[in-house]
């Protein structure tokens, strides 16, 4: 078991750091919640990067980053007396109990989908009134369309084998093409979008995170484009006046490195 006295005494080095550094950085002193918002994001992204990477080293040093924005919010909480750190954590804590009365309580689960089913209930008698409250607004189209398509799912709004929903792909596709042939630029959007959203909800049954794929496919992209970009260079000559055949044979080289 790993050393909880020894983490603890860490936590608390980073805590007494952040007092420091509030107190006496210019930058530091200057932050704001809003002012560090975009700062954030950036972190999480970073984070996301370094995971779809598998640079566990990364992956360390991105975690540490995103602690140290948690820690910078409490410690702006705890100068207006609103929150602290320690509300920080009891509150997870609590929620996080609540949430498992299936460990903590005497509720009998069978399976992963009925813990789901079970907290989405849960924050029903909260207060909220859609499950759906607790999507973020400003979330990138494709994370939402993903966490609505989890949430609905979870109260059982719900298809019920994969060829089903692929099937509305298909479905989708179809009423697309139309849309295109007719060349009403308004509905080919609204067509598209019902395409992209029924394969991110393909993409649930077949276990697949669509934000990782398509972020896969990007860093495959790049490093192929990249490659024909060097040799080209090495062959003296500009992308823009190599044809397409010509850029062709070193595409397919990239491809198999």
């Amino acid at each position: 078991m790993p050393d909880k006295t020894a983490q603890l005494k860490a936590f608390e080095r980073l805590l007494h750091i952040m007092d420091e550094l509030r107190e006496q950085c210019p930058w530091d002193k200057k932050q704001t919640m809003e002012s560090l918002r975009h700062l954030t994001i950036e972190e999480v992204y970073e984070l996301g990067d370094a995971i779809l990477d598998n640079d566990l080293e990364e992956v360390k040093k991105e975690l540490g980053d995103v602690l140290l924005h948690i820690v910078f919010y409490s410690k702006i909480g705890s100068e207006t007396n609103t929150f602290d750190i320690a509300d920080v954590c009891h509150s997870i804590c609590d929620k996080l109990i609540d949430r498992h009365p299936h460990i903590y309580g005497d509720v009998v689960v069978k399976d992963e989908e009925e813990v789901k089913r079970n907290w989405e209930q849960l924050k029903l008698k909260e207060g909220k009134t859609s499950v759906l409250e607790g999507v973020p607004k400003s979330l990138p189209a494709m994370v939402k369309a993903s966490r609505i398509q989890d949430k609905v799912a979870g109260v059982g709004f719900d298809w019920e084998t994969p060829e089903q929903v692929f099937e509305k792909v298909e479905e989708e596709l179809a009423e697309l093409k139309v849309e295109i042939l007719k060349g009403d630029q308004d509905a080919i959007e609204s067509e598209f979008g019902d395409v992209m959203f029924s394969m991110i909800n393909y993409a649930r049954f077949l276990n697949v995170n669509p934000e990782n794929a398509l972020e896969r496919t990007n860093k495959k992209f790049i490093k192929r484009f990249q490659y024909l970009e060097s040799k080209a260079k090495a062959l003296g000559k500009s992308l823009k006046d190599m044809t397409l055949s010509e850029m062709d044979v070193f595409w397919e080289e990239a491809k198999l490195l």
